[in-house]
């Protein structure tokens, strides 16, 4: 593995404060109920205040979440690899319009990304969510508030599940290379000491690859989309390695899978589920946790 000086720099620090970290699988809840971006259906998604909103819930253990780089490598939690007009609008309520019509994430700087609100317009896909101006969070930000609110809130911390929102073929133009975008991520993971509380989730397997190679303490879960056809198997195969989590759509859950991952030693957290009788039927199955949009359906 050839390594930048900048990432072996990095990685030394960070390996340095991971040894500092109490970094087992068993500190990861027995059951993880995860609010979606937060709590989407609630809440502007991938906001601090939707992260607030599922703490509130005193079922959700986990608050999953997505980032991206900028232009100046900040990480910020953002789903989209694009201004989404479908909800964001500039702060004076006008829409998007010119090169900020779906303008690319990682082209802003984040200063740039200031003029946009995420939150006040109404989302027709989510009739529900609470309308309230809301900023576009740097991922550093978020976490601090989150482990201040969930002091406040709970007796014991809050998880993480982040996903590195990146695209085999995209790299330069929505993202930095899978290395970097995973270096940047876990540099403030770490440095905010929640590293044995969180999961790094991909659909991109080359960022988990790296993140097992680079940093086996982490844990990694391989996101599956819902036309899969590979059996759990063939699933590892393919990462070549055991993830700590495989997390598929929900679709694709059979008492079987289930079974087939446990005896491998894999967990099984589905997404996305907004139905509490589809919850119910995957918690018979023997999930291991349950992403949904609507957290209050736990």
């Amino acid at each position: 593995m050839v390594l930048t000086i900048g990432t072996l720099v990095l990685f030394s620090a960070c390996g340095s404060l991971l040894n500092k970290q109490r970094l087992h699988n068993d500190t990861f809840p027995v059951y993880s109920y995860e609010g979606h971006r937060g709590a989407r259906g609630l809440y502007p998604e991938n906001s601090i205040g939707a992260m607030k909103a599922a703490i509130d819930l005193p079922k959700v253990t986990t608050l999953e979440m997505d980032c991206h780089i900028t232009k100046d490598k900040k990480v910020v939690v953002y789903h989209d690899h694009y201004l989404n007009p479908k909800f964001v609008q500039y702060v004076n309520g006008k829409p998007l319009s010119g090169k900020d019509d779906k303008g690319i994430i990682y082209h802003y700087n984040y200063a740039d990304l200031a003029q946009f609100d995420i939150g006040s317009k109404f989302y027709e896909d989510f009739p529900k969510q609470k309308k309230v101006p809301t900023s576009i969070a740097l991922l550093s930000d978020l976490i601090d508030e989150v482990e201040n609110y969930a002091k406040e809130k709970r007796n014991t911390p809050m998880f993480y599940n982040i996903e590195t929102k990146s695209n085999a073929g995209k790299d330069g133009e929505y993202h930095p290379n899978p290395p970097e975008f995973s270096d940047l991520l876990l540099q403030i993971v770490i440095d905010k000491g929640i590293a044995a509380r969180t999961v790094i989730q991909s659909f991109d397997k080359r960022t988990i690859q790296y993140i097992n190679r680079v940093y086996p303490q982490i844990k990694t879960s391989y996101l599956i989309g819902g036309n899969n056809k590979k059996s759990v198997a063939e699933l590892v195969d393919e990462l070549d390695y055991s993830p700590f989590i495989l997390s598929p759509h929900y679709s694709l859950i059979t008492a079987n899978f289930v079974k087939d991952a446990h005896k491998a030693g894999i967990k099984i957290v589905p997404w996305t589920v907004n139905d509490d009788q589809e919850i119910k039927k995957l918690e018979a199955l023997q999930v291991d946790g349950i992403i949904s949009d609507y957290p209050n359906l736990f």
